[in-house]
């Protein structure tokens, strides 16, 4: 009685790996930057739920970037000029901060991730 054989070959085995290879060189490429995003939305929900009273645009671009110092946010990342503080409509304030970051991947290949993110203020903010 003859039974037949399954599974995996070495060549297909081998295919497999170097998919999985690729997939998770890529993920180590660009999970810094996540983590490093996540850390720039902790620290402006911390700015915006502090109050801002009377503070002007520099004062809450110091306390957002001396926050981001401690999530481990990269100076080179964010630049003064990403922050912006945006009046809505209804008389609110809401700080917004937008960057591109750019990864190299392999050989001439990069990634650009854009990130952008905006909360409500808390109180009036100065001029």
């Amino acid at each position: 009685m003859k039974s037949k054989q399954s599974g995996v070959t070495l060549i297909g085995f081998l295919f497999i790996m170097a998919i999985v290879a690729f997939f998770a060189f890529m993920a180590m490429k660009l999970f810094p930057s996540y983590s490093e995003y996540m850390g720039v939305v902790k620290a402006m929900n911390q700015v915006s739920t502090e109050g801002t009273n009377g503070k002007s645009l520099d004062d809450i671009r110091r306390a957002l970037m001396f926050k981001m110092g401690f999530q481990y946010v990269d100076d080179a990342t964010i630049k003064p000029a990403n922050i912006t503080i945006v009046r809505d409509s209804g008389g609110g304030n809401q700080l917004h901060v937008a960057y591109d970051k750019q990864i190299p991947f392999m050989y001439n290949i990069d990634f650009l991730l854009h990130f952008e993110k905006s909360v409500q203020l808390q109180g009036n903010v100065g001029e």
